[in-house]
């Protein structure tokens, strides 16, 4: 009995370890990486961030720098053109005052129309009358030639009723500011009552500047040409006075010019037309930023691109 049992196991065994034999084997052990490969995976890697997630290279080019970079070249090209309408403006400005300049004087009514007075701004007018030299005033300070000095402002009353207007006599140096008004004469020959013809040009009312102080008249400190507030400083309507506002033209030269602020007295406005024009340098200026920072900016882009297809080349070899 004991022979048949070993003879069963013997068989049982053998079946066991023929099936073990035939069954192909699952687990292997990896291969390992020579370390030629490992080196040069690691050095194809060494601009990709591990576990990036992704093998696609990201572009470089476009940043907030170069989007500013872009808007500058239109944002100045937009200002250059600007600044040649407002040169087209200017010009056609000038030209618009110079004739009204070339026009002879013309004789102002007796009682002037304000709202008409901008239309007639820088024609020359012809005046006669008397100075009110017990209302006149000291505007300033201001400078000719590097002298320091005040502008000097008297009423001017005009016979045969008509109105009473605002007459900017022109710059007087300030040593002789002191100097008792009625000496202070436009024709020199210092005769209180005299009466005066006068060649002005029209001027429209004055505005305050930003830094400039506020008049305090009853400190008679008068920084700028408020001219309702000399008018009413003059007498006002009551006595006549409107706000029209003149400036005295001097057409004698420099040397003229000299010699009467040397005697004390007063130098008037040239009769030309002198408006500042710059704007064709400003529209030169602003078109060659706009140049310089377009080729920036496209020189920027092109470096940009060449660094970003570098990038996909080195992707694409991996």
């Amino acid at each position: 009995m004991q022979t048949a049992f070993r003879t069963q196991l013997n068989a049982s065994l053998r079946t066991v370890l023929a099936t073990s034999r035939s069954t192909p084997r699952v687990l292997r052990a990896a291969r390992p990486l020579s370390w030629r490969a490992y080196a040069s995976e690691a050095f194809d890697n060494e601009s990709t961030p591990p576990f990036s997630g992704s093998s696609k290279p990201k572009s470089s080019w476009l940043t907030p720098t170069t989007l500013v970079l872009g808007f500058i070249p239109i944002f100045t090209f937009g200002l250059g053109t600007w600044q040649i309408q407002r040169l087209r403006w200017k010009v056609a400005l000038i030209d618009e005052l110079e004739e009204k300049v070339r026009r002879e004087p013309m004789t102002l009514p007796k009682n002037i129309k304000i709202s008409a007075l901008p239309e007639f701004a820088f024609r020359k007018v012809l005046l006669r009358g008397t100075w009110d030299h017990a209302h006149t005033i000291l505007v300033g300070p201001r400078t000719r030639e590097n002298v320091l000095g005040y502008h000097v402002v008297t009423p001017l009353v005009r016979p045969d009723g008509a109105s009473t207007v605002l007459v900017d006599r022109g710059f007087v140096a300030r040593e002789f500011h002191e100097i008792p008004s009625e000496y202070i004469s436009p024709t020199g020959d210092y005769r209180e009552q005299a009466e005066v013809e006068v060649v002005g040009m029209l001027r429209n009312q004055q505005e305050k500047g930003t830094f400039t102080p506020e008049n305090v008249p009853e400190k008679g400190e008068w920084y700028w040409m408020d001219v309702e507030r000399i008018k009413e400083h003059a007498g006002g309507e009551a006595a006549g006075v409107q706000p029209v506002f003149i400036q005295e033209i001097f057409e004698g030269n420099s040397a003229e010019a000299s010699h009467r602020v040397a005697l004390g007295m007063p130098v008037g406005r040239s009769p030309e037309i002198d408006l500042r024009n710059q704007h064709a340098t400003y529209a030169v200026t602003w078109y060659s930023l706009s140049a310089a920072t377009a080729v920036m900016f496209f020189a920027l882009m092109r470096k940009g691109r060449g660094n970003s297809s570098t990038a996909k080349f080195r992707g694409s070899t991996r």
